[in-house]
């Protein structure tokens, strides 16, 4: 897997605390152990556009009123949804 932002090959898979705003822009959370990438020649730390979507996604389908200021990555995608998939989303 090459690099999104330099195209080296020098990227390992790791987890790491990214910080999201709820769809309704009333807070952030913190999502602990989100699967990252880490790209030793750029020193770049991102979540594919796949993890990115997946989150995005939960947060929207989800009562984000159960959510307290931490969570994990796993715990966040385990909240069940209240409606199968988001029908806003026209991309796919």
């Amino acid at each position: 897997m090459a690099c999104e932002w330099c195209n080296s090959l020098n990227v390992k898979m790791t987890t790491g605390s990214v910080f999201w705003e709820l769809p309704d822009g009333s807070r952030a959370i913190e999502i602990e152990q989100t699967p990252t990438h880490e790209c030793s020649d750029c020193n770049m730390i991102y979540q594919s556009e796949r993890i990115v979507k997946e989150i995005e996604d939960q947060l929207f389908l989800i009562d984000c009123k159960q959510i307290s200021k931490v969570i994990t990555y796993e715990e966040l995608m385990k909240i069940p949804r209240l409606l199968k998939k988001n029908y806003f989303d026209f991309s796919t």
